[in-house]
This record gives structure tokens, sequence and C-alpha cells, in this order.
């Protein structure tokens, strides 16, 4: 008998029985494929995220046979959490670390039980969904940790709802058999695991643009071909919205005190091919995650069957769905992440697909604290260090990770220290290292300097005069420019004449400024001569003094209020006392980014042709990168390549 080993998709519903038969027939073959499947996509990273776990209420209306979260009210016990008691657990998952606050109740206990109704009158609400978008917003609010919601079977306006205050949001479909909400079933009298119910909550979540999680629970007393159905009816609503960012393939563990308890638990093996099977059905773009606290000892087996995420891993708190079940110890979930090549990255509760563009995917008002939890790859930021602060930059590791730099990104480092133009996909490459990768990029940088320039560090002596701060562009990050709309914002506008500009040139000469920096907004009623006549009047104040001034931003201006070209502007600049030109309103050269950041702007062509026409006429240029605001790495690529291409034009 000849076995399948290409069990790739599209599965349909008419090969589901032959599918299962073929892959439970070859399981090594299917966890290799699933594992390459992973690797495609997502190389060596394997993410987690840390999290705190807020159980608002343990009250729920379903009963479900395998629960021991949920109970009924109970004498003396609060129903609910209150808000200081949910801001205590989310501070203190602050405090440790943690970016995702995961709050997960039960569905509409109020239905079922009267003492939830009182206790939510007294909260000031009516029902629970409302009070947990009450303490989400409160807790993003102040402690900026980023709510993740599971609060059960809802409908459009409530995913909505929930969707302003919430990053992401998630329910499991745990099976797609009705059989089991049957009387002896496990979902007998709980009228929220109804299969259809679900699907629609999850189709709705699509239709609502909310990152979303889903899943299966295995080993509740599905059939081999259930768990596949499930898994496809998964993958249509998918394929339809786009929304569900993460699988999980959850084992069903019994527990204690439950009409479960003495059911038997799924195997490794059974475990092992649910996992790869979602792999090959949903492919390398769908982020796979098994919880590690339910299998313990078995990491890296999980890792083999194609996960990419372990989940929420809490320095804080238990997992209250599976108490009898610790989280693992960060530096064991390491050590097992290395030994199979992976590197540990936590990531936010929004997993970076859904961060670009982030408007598509999240309400305004969470976009500010989100983007501020989040690297440029988006994943969870590795540090607290932020342009204009004390704290120190982290140049080296404490405690990389014992995973080799990848064979590709060693023939890439190669490469560029032989002078080799690199592609636009190798310096993403660089950008992503991370971990021992990182002090690998860093370590070869260290080394080209040193063969270029030696131990030597230079700098100068500089007095920075900014002559206006009116300007009539609206850049979207300037803190600096003052304009009709926002006259009071910061500070007053001003206007310094010619005589205060030489005053200042001439107060940084006598304290041993060797240059100054002359730079400022776009002022409406500048002309191409304001700029010839600063130059000249420094220039004549100071003949020792080197002129460092005028962003190519204010050549164009300058150039095209005097209907002059580029170069014919320039040599009359130059000729007035201008030494050299600041490479700045460069921001990111890739009008993608541009428009977002400063879309009255030059353009990139317009800066680079700005920056070749002063090369041209000899005047020595700087280059800058504003780095850190919604661009990615890709951009930053583009970028270097653009101004790396132009130097080896004019070497200018």
């Amino acid at each position: 008998m000849t076995v399948q080993t290409d069990f790739r998709p599209p599965l349909l519903r008419e090969d589901i029985a032959g599918f299962v038969a073929a892959t439970r027939a070859d399981l090594p073959a299917l966890l290799r494929q699933a594992a390459s499947i992973r690797d495609a996509r997502f190389g060596h990273i394997q993410t987690y995220s840390p999290k705190v776990f807020i159980p608002l209420t343990k009250l729920c209306r379903d009963v479900c046979s395998y629960c021991t979260f949920a109970h009924p009210p109970r004498r003396g016990e609060r129903s609910y959490l209150t808000r200081e008691e949910v801001l205590d657990i989310a501070r203190a998952g602050a405090a440790a670390g943690c970016t995702e606050a995961l709050f997960t109740l039960g569905d509409k206990p109020e239905l079922r039980y009267a003492a939830a109704r009182r206790e939510l009158a007294e909260l000031g609400h009516e029902t629970t969904l409302s009070y947990v978008r009450e303490v989400a917003s409160l807790v993003l609010r102040e402690t900026g940790l980023l709510p993740h919601i599971n609060a059960g079977v809802m409908g459009l306006e409530d995913l909505a709802a929930l969707r302003a205050v919430s990053v992401s949001q998630g329910l499991m479909l745990e099976s797609i058999s009705e059989r089991l909400c049957e009387r002896g079933g496990p979902h007998f009298g709980s009228p929220d695991k109804k299969p259809a119910a679900r699907l629609e909550t999850i189709r709705l979540a699509g239709v609502a643009r909310v990152p979303f999680t889903s899943g299966i629970l295995i080993g509740i007393g599905e059939t081999d071909d259930e768990r596949i159905e499930a898994l496809l009816a998964l993958r249509d609503l998918h394929a339809e919205h786009g929304h569900i960012q993460e699988i999980i393939v959850q084992n069903f563990r019994a527990k204690p005190d439950t009409r479960m308890a003495a059911a038997d638990e799924p195997d490794l093996i059974d475990l092992l091919w649910t996992i790869a099977c979602a792999r090959v059905i949903f492919g390398g773009t769908m982020n796979i995650q098994a919880p590690p606290n339910l299998s313990p000892q078995e990491y890296a087996r999980l890792l083999d069957a194609g996960i990419n995420d372990w989940g929420g891993v809490s320095p804080v708190t238990a997992d209250h769905v599976n108490p009898e079940a610790p989280w693992p110890h960060l530096e064991e979930l390491r050590r097992q992440t290395e030994s199979r090549g992976k590197i540990l990255v936590p990531r936010l509760p929004i997993y970076p697909e859904y961060a670009e563009p982030i408007d598509a995917w999240l309400d305004p008002a969470v976009i500010t604290a989100t983007l501020g939890a989040m690297d440029a790859s988006g994943y969870g930021r590795a540090d607290d260090w932020a342009p204009g602060i004390a704290a120190p930059v982290v140049h080296k590791l404490r405690h990389p990770s014992t995973v080799a730099p990848r064979a590709d990104l060693r023939r890439i480092i190669d490469r560029a220290s032989d002078g080799q133009r690199l592609s636009e996909s190798e310096i993403v490459t660089l950008f992503s290292a991370r971990d021992a990768e990182f002090d690998f990029v860093c370590d070869a940088a260290d080394q080209l300097r040193v063969a270029t320039n030696g131990d030597t560090v230079s700098y100068v002596v500089n007095r920075n005069i900014n002559y206006t701060n009116i300007c009539t562009y609206r850049c979207t990050f300037c803190a600096f420019s003052k304009g009709k709309s926002h006259e009071a914002l910061r500070g007053t506008p001003y206007d310094l004449d010619t005589s205060e500009v030489v005053r200042r040139a001439e107060e940084a000469w006598s304290r041993g400024a060797t240059e100054v920096c002359m730079q400022g907004g776009i002022h409406p009623d500048y002309t191409g001569d304001t700029y010839i006549g600063l130059a000249r009047a420094v220039r004549e104040a100071l003949p020792g003094m080197h002129i460092h001034a005028f962003s190519p931003l204010e050549i164009w201006q300058g150039a095209t209020t005097l209907g002059l070209s580029l170069e014919d502007y320039l040599t009359r600049v130059k000729a007035a006392g201008l030494g050299t030109l600041p490479g700045t309103a460069a921001e990111i050269l890739d009008d993608e980014i541009r428009a977002i950041l400063c879309h009255d702007k030059i353009n990139t062509a317009q800066w680079l042709e700005v920056i070749e026409a002063a090369h041209k006429v000899g005047l020595r240029t700087t280059a800058t990168i504003m780095f850190g605001s919604v661009e990615r790495p890709i951009h930053w690529a583009r970028h270097l390549l653009r101004i790396r291409d132009l130097q080896e034009r004019t070497g200018g």
C-alpha cells in the first residue's frame, strides 16, 4: 500500500476521510510537512504573549461537563472582581513586564443568576459585557496593558463595543459536533456551546474587523473527522474575512469534581496529529498555538508538530481555566524552544501581520497604546528605551540564546563587509536579527567600523540656530512648527531677524564653536533670497565659521520662489557662504510612509534631486533617517538603498 505523504491544502470536505486515514497512517511524514510549512513562513521565530489572566467573573450560564472555571454563586463571595481588584492584577502584570491583559469570564451569567444581576446593578451595569467594556478601558488607560477579551457568544454590536477597548478578542469553537450538545454529552445544558452560535460569533467578528483567536478542544468525545471539519469551518470563515489571527489546539485535561473526571485524555500522538493537521490545513500564514502548560515536558515535540506560538504565559497569575497546570518557567520554555533551533520572542495580543495597516484592524482609541508597546517588526518591545530618556541603550544581550546565527545572515554579513550592495530583502534580514543574531550583527558592524576608521570618534562643536518655527507644512510628527491652527501649542511662534541670527553665531564662536547649523520652518514669507541673506550675514561676520544650513525642503522652496533651477540656486547659496547641506527632511525616503508622515512635503524623488544637485555644485551633504514611527524594516531598507545608490553616483 502506498501512503500519501503530501497533505497540502486545499482540503475539501469530501476528502476528510481520506485525509484522516493518510495522515494517521504516516504521522512522521505529516509532522515533517507541518514543520516545513511553519519554517518557510516563520523561520526561527517562536512567539509567546507575556500576559496577566483577569478572571472577571467565574459565573456562567453554561454547565460544561469538564469545566472547573465556572461555578454557581457562593455565599460570602463576590460574583465579579471589583474595579480595584482588576487594576491590582493589571498593575502587577505591568510591573512584571506583561503586555497583555486577558479578560476571561463566563458567558452571560446574568441570564441565569439573580446574584449576578444584583451585583452588576451595584456596579452600575445591566450586563456582564457592559462591565467588561468598562474595566478593559480602565486597564488600558491606567496601566497600558493591551486587553484581549474572551467574552463568549456575542452579536455584532457587542463585538464592536468591545473592539473599542481591546486589541483582540477570542472564542474557541471547541467542536463542530452537535452530538456533544445532546443529553449525556459534555455540552448538554450549555446553549452557548452550540456550534452554530459560536461559528456565527466568529463570523461576526470578521464583519466587525476584530483580530480574533479561535481553535478546537480535543478529546471531549469528537471524532477525527469532526476535528478536521471544525478546522475547515474556521478556515472558511478566515478565508472570507481574514480576521482569525491564531488557531489554538487545546487538549482536554480531566479535572476532579467534574462529570468528566474519569474520562480519558488525548495522548501525545493524538495531540501532535491534530496540531500538524491544523498547520497543513491552514498553511504557513496562520499562527498555530498549543498551550505549553497542558503538555509538560513535551514542549519540543509540540514544536515538531508545527506550532509557532506558545500562547499567553504569565509570570503573575495562574491559568484559571486549568489551575492544576502551572505555566512553564520562561527560562525553561526558552531552553526547550532553543533545543529546536528557535528563539523565543514576546509578542502582543495582536500579531504583527494585523498591525499593518494598523488602522484597518484596531479602533483609534487603542492604536497609540499598541504602537507604544510594539517594535518595528510588530512584536513586543524588548526594552523601555526611547529617544531623549536617560535609560542606557542595550548593545549586548546579557543572556543571548544558544541558537547560532542563520547561515543566510552570515552570508549577508560577509557580502556587506566586502562592500557589496545588499538587496532590499537582505537588509530586512539584517534588521530582523534578534537575540544572539542581534549581537552578531552588532559585532560585525563594530569590526567594519574599526577597519574603516580605527578607534577615532569625531564630533563638531556646533550651535543649532532655528530662525523661525512658523511653517506652512503639516507634518504629523512635528512638535516644532507653528501655524495659524496651532499658534498656542508648545510656546509661541517666532521669526528671528538676521541680526539675532548673527548674534547667536558670534556667541557660539566665542565659546569655541566652529560650525552653525541653521534650519527652520518653511515660513510663508521666506524666499530664496532669505536663505542667501542669512548665509551671507553669518559669513561676513564670521569668515572662519562653517555654515551647515538649509534642509532640502528649504532649498526646494528657495529655488522655486526665485524661479531658478536647483543647481543655479545652490550655486548662489554656496557663493553666499554655505559650506555643507544637512540631509534633513528625509524622514523615510519612501512615499508610502511620507504620505502618512509628511504628505505635503517634497517627495522622495525631489529630496534626492536636491541632494544630487548639491553634490554637482560641490556641496557635500549629510543624510538622515527618522525611524521608529509607523514604518517597518522594509522602509528602512528602501531608504538606505536610495542613499547608497546616490552616494555611488556622486560621492558627495
